[in-house]
């Protein structure tokens, strides 16, 4: 009965009704004065959470890519420090894409605050990882093209290609790790 809520609101002044655990019709149907809450799109174990999931699975994999692809990324350490984040992001993503096949696979929704608090907590970490990884790597971008004109050298539409993808990750993480944080907020 953890998902059922009372549609009305009942002031602090007067005695709130307790809800009737196991309380149902003949039918198996919950009763008329309860609501049933329905998932959100965009949260886990939901088709639109694990589109999320695998697009930000496919951005953090190509930014990862087009940034090995160049021969000089390892000689700036804000360049080393985006890939490694966003390996950790692609491993998270796939590791949560594939509960999520898994929860719809089997009609499961995954409210449990435990798993919540971890999705939350992952996302979190995460994101903020990705996003201090991507600025950085724009930083050192824009100290090599602007300011030391020194494009010729260096592979600097790589850089920027891979550092727009991890920007697009890191968006594309930032609704899942809102509505984790909601729902495990909310109970």
């Amino acid at each position: 009965m953890s998902n059922r809520s009372r549609p009305s609101v009942h002031p602090l002044d007067t005695e709130v009704p307790e809800l009737r655990e196991g309380a149902a019709d003949d039918h198996g149907d919950p009763p008329d004065d309860t609501v049933i809450m329905k998932d959100v799109q965009g949260m886990p174990g939901t088709p639109a959470g694990l589109a999320l999931r695998l697009f930000q699975f496919g951005f953090a994999a190509v930014s990862v890519a087009v940034m090995a692809a160049t021969s000089d990324f390892p000689s700036v350490t804000a360049f080393r420090y985006l890939v490694a984040a966003l390996s950790l992001q692609c491993l998270w993503s796939l590791l949560l894409a594939i509960v999520d096949v898994y929860a719809l696979l089997v009609k499961r929704c995954l409210r449990n605050s435990r798993v919540l608090g971890f999705v939350a907590i992952g996302d979190g970490i995460t994101s903020t990882l990705t996003f201090g990884a991507a600025c950085a790597s724009a930083g050192i971008t824009v100290l090599i093209g602007s300011d030391l004109n020194n494009c010729a050298e260096n592979h600097c539409t790589r850089f920027e290609t891979s550092i727009a993808m991890a920007f697009v990750s890191w968006f594309l993480v930032s609704p899942t790790f809102f509505l984790s944080f909601w729902s495990l907020a909310s109970r």
